[in-house]
């Protein structure tokens, strides 16, 4: 059964709910499942709750559905890059659940591989450890954090070959790989489909295994924070 879709309304079709939890892919504009994120905001599903380093910037990635109040928790790591996002928890509209960066890809990570949780020695003494079973190893204090499985995964790659083994450009590969593994149906949009088999096995990132719908489609390369020295 082929796993290309014809567009992103196509791939997401049957897919969608209220009060689903979505993994997705991106860190700030890099390597966010734009096509996707737009096409969950036309669907008009509601109280989402996302699991992604951040939301993007007010009009692009996951800020679009907090500007239509489509989101209700954010799992995230940082918020600096979005004023909408800072104003709605500020306001008490937005719940938040603040993960160290590489305590959420682990998260994600260890959904995927079937580990219901783990310790880690990060967030031991702030607010992040609050709540959380604490267990010393060898004298030292971990904190538990438990793996995350998703309803659905929507991840970027740049480009697929026909199974859905997939290969990441650059820092764009960024959250992509652990958000997709830890879904329970993972969609993916590339720039690019290629044949079977003309991947070097040795160059894939994600395993097609992990991937159940795929589109093609054209992508908007936004720059989040442009430096240049002066002339």
């Amino acid at each position: 059964m082929s796993k290309i879709y014809g567009s992103a309304a196509e791939a997401l079709d049957g897919l969608l709910h209220d009060g689903m939890l979505i993994a997705a892919g991106g860190f700030g504009l890099c390597g966010i499942p734009e096509l996707l994120l737009k096409t969950i905001q036309d669907s008009g599903v509601k109280d989402l709750t996302f699991a992604s380093n951040n939301a993007g910037v007010d009009d692009f990635g996951i800020g679009i559905l907090l500007q239509t109040r489509q989101v209700k928790k954010m799992m995230s790591s940082y918020v600096g890059e979005n004023a909408e996002f800072m104003r709605q928890y500020l306001a008490g509209e937005l719940e938040i659940e603040f993960n160290p960066q590489g305590t959420l890809a682990e998260r994600m990570r260890a959904g995927g591989a079937g580990i219901p949780g783990f310790y880690t020695k990060t967030g031991v003494g702030t607010q992040v450890a609050e709540g959380k079973e604490h267990k010393d190893f060898d004298g030292e204090t971990y904190i538990l954090e438990r793996g995350i499985v998703a309803d659905l995964s929507i991840v970027k790659a740049w480009k697929a070959d026909e199974t859905g083994n997939a290969v990441f450009r650059k820092t764009a590969r960024n959250f992509n790989p652990p958000a997709a593994m830890c879904g329970k149906v993972c969609v993916m949009e590339v720039e690019e489909i290629v044949p079977a088999g003309s991947l070097d096995p040795d160059n894939i990132h994600l395993p097609g295994i992990y991937v159940h719908r795929l589109i093609q489609g054209d992508h908007e390369k936004r720059i989040e924070q442009r430096t240049v020295r002066e002339a």
